[in-house]
């Protein structure tokens, strides 16, 4: 029997590198990964080894006949794609070593030479290496480095609890995605890391104090700002930014207990991404299930005081360019006491779910309920039950009401309308913000960089979304975090890096002056 990877994938490929018969695809070593939702198994070529099982940092990985509920379907989305027209997977894992080697098996496909581009010369000294952010941007660069040289290494983070966007942006009822963060804690405490949280670069130390103290300073900073939508009424009382809403439960210390208000009957929430439905799901689930969860304590009283009763998504596009994932989909329609339904304003919007094959994300969505909505009804009237609306093909223009939040005007159908809502939260994505001494493209929100290095300024590299923007998942990081270290690497090898004018104890001495 084989094994399947479930929901809470991360695509960090620690599963790939244990595989012994390469059944995992893709690897990091295909066009595709990266641009994959999730990693999938081969059930043709799986061996029930459970090597990938006892590797994954998620809990993603299960064999096929253990799978119950919602999970099973998991099976049968790893069996599709190497089945899906196009899907050159299984191809490459059967592409044979030598010849005559056709048809005996996917291990013997060619490897190339080895390579060990992170080792330093035996006699090169230890570096110095400071990392801004404690996320997994920052700790793939810090694991890197830590595991193939003998560099000594300083975690700086602003905030007095490590972890980044695995601490403050994952959804409490996702513990199984919060594990990966198990795997970075063993490098916090390594014996060649100092850590300083609560530190900030900018106010609490500057750039080039955190220079002038190490041979090169790696910034993985992450996007720490919501895009906005530019309407009327975006800043009224009750329009908020899902950042904030998630940093909200998530208990982060910059955010306010008292930040948000559940008072309302409906919620909309625009944008469709994993965000969007991770601010639906927690918003429309039972309270209780959410209590045995790492959900700020002040978050889940409000939850309990909570009248909203829908939630409605909108997305600017049709479900087939939905920007959310199959897994986070799956997981909204197995919501316990929760409906979903998506409006049958446009008739395009039936017709592509219906149009759609197995393979299609919009084929997602076949099944689920579809009516045109009467937003004049008071949530909750048609049975009393929660509910989440998908709303396609339909944009805000303005979010209305004299100091709250009343309504929000959308476009769709035969022209505008409003929905009426006390709530309205935006989930357009996020936005990097300047790094203090570094240089910043305001159009991309992103540090200009070569291969990680930030150029006109030596020893200084980026890495993660302040690198990339904000695209990737958590296993995205890795491969970034690779390119960056390699960078650097070359370069102390070329001589290039400036070098340090304080020593790792005064360091510690000005961190704990300056610290928060």
């Amino acid at each position: 029997m084989a094994f399947a990877i479930t929901q809470t994938c991360c695509t960090d490929a620690t599963c790939v590198s244990v595989c012994p018969v390469n059944c995992i695809h893709p690897t990091p070593q295909e066009r595709a990964f990266g641009s994959t939702e999730m990693l999938y198994i081969d059930p043709k070529t799986c061996i029930d080894c459970g090597a990938c099982a006892d590797a994954c940092p998620v809990d993603a990985v299960f064999p096929v006949d253990s799978l119950t509920g919602g999970q099973r379907e998991y099976a049968d989305i790893n069996a599709a794609h190497f089945e899906h027209a196009g899907t050159t997977s299984r191809a490459e894992a059967r592409t044979p070593a030598v010849s005559g080697a056709a048809g005996l098996g996917p291990t013997f496909h060619p490897w190339g030479r080895p390579a060990f581009d992170r080792v330093l010369p035996p006699d090169f000294r230890p570096l110095r290496v400071a990392i801004v952010g404690t996320g997994p941007a920052g700790m793939y660069a810090a694991e890197d480095l830590l595991l193939h040289t003998r560099s000594e290494v300083t975690l700086v983070d602003r905030l007095p609890v490590a972890g980044g966007l695995v601490r403050y942006g994952v959804a409490p009822d996702h513990p199984a995605t919060r594990k990966i963060d198990d795997t970075f804690a063993r490098f916090r405490t390594h014996p060649r890391v100092r850590m300083h949280l609560g530190l900030d670069v900018g106010t609490g130390v500057t750039a080039e104090e955190l220079a002038a103290h190490h041979d090169a300073v790696i910034y993985a900073v992450g996007a720490a700002a919501d895009r906005r939508l530019g309407i009327p009424g975006e800043d009224l009382t009750g329009s908020l930014p899902a950042t904030t809403f998630v940093a909200w439960y998530n208990a982060h210390p910059e955010v306010a207990p008292d930040a948000v208000d559940l008072s309302a009957g409906r919620v909309v929430v625009v944008g469709n991404g994993n965000v969007a439905l991770d601010v639906a799901r927690i918003l429309v689930s039972d309270p209780e299930t959410l209590a045995g969860t790492a959900i700020a304590g002040h978050a889940l009283e409000e939850l309990r005081r909570s009248t909203v009763r829908e939630v409605v998504l909108l997305g600017r596009r049709g479900p087939e360019h939905a920007a959310y994932t199959r897994p986070e989909l799956l997981a909204l329609k197995h919501l316990p006491g929760v409906d979903l339904l998506v409006d049958d304003h446009d008739a395009r919007i039936g017709a592509t779910i219906d149009a759609a094959g197995a393979g299609d994300k919009a084929g997602l969505l076949q099944g689920v309920a579809r009516e045109a909505v009467d937003w004049s009804l008071a949530p909750g009237a048609a049975g009393g039950r929660r509910r989440i609306v998908f709303r396609f093909l339909s944009a805000p223009v303005e979010v209305r009401g004299d100091e709250a939040v009343r309504a929000v005007r959308v476009t769709g159908g035969a022209g505008e309308r409003e929905i009426p809502a006390g709530l309205a939260l935006r989930a357009v994505g996020h936005r990097g913000v300047p790094p203090a001494g570094l240089p910043f493209d305001e159009d991309t929100g992103t540090v200009p960089h070569e291969r990680g290095r930030v150029p006109g300024r030596p020893g200084t590299y980026v890495v993660g979304w302040i690198k990339r923007g904000p695209s990737g998942g958590i296993g995205a990081n890795r491969t970034c975090a690779a390119e960056t270290v390699g960078t650097l690497l070359t370069d102390a090898v070329a001589g290039v890096l400036p070098a340090p004018t304080g020593g790792p104890k005064a360091f510690r001495r000005l961190a704990r002056r300056r610290r928060r």
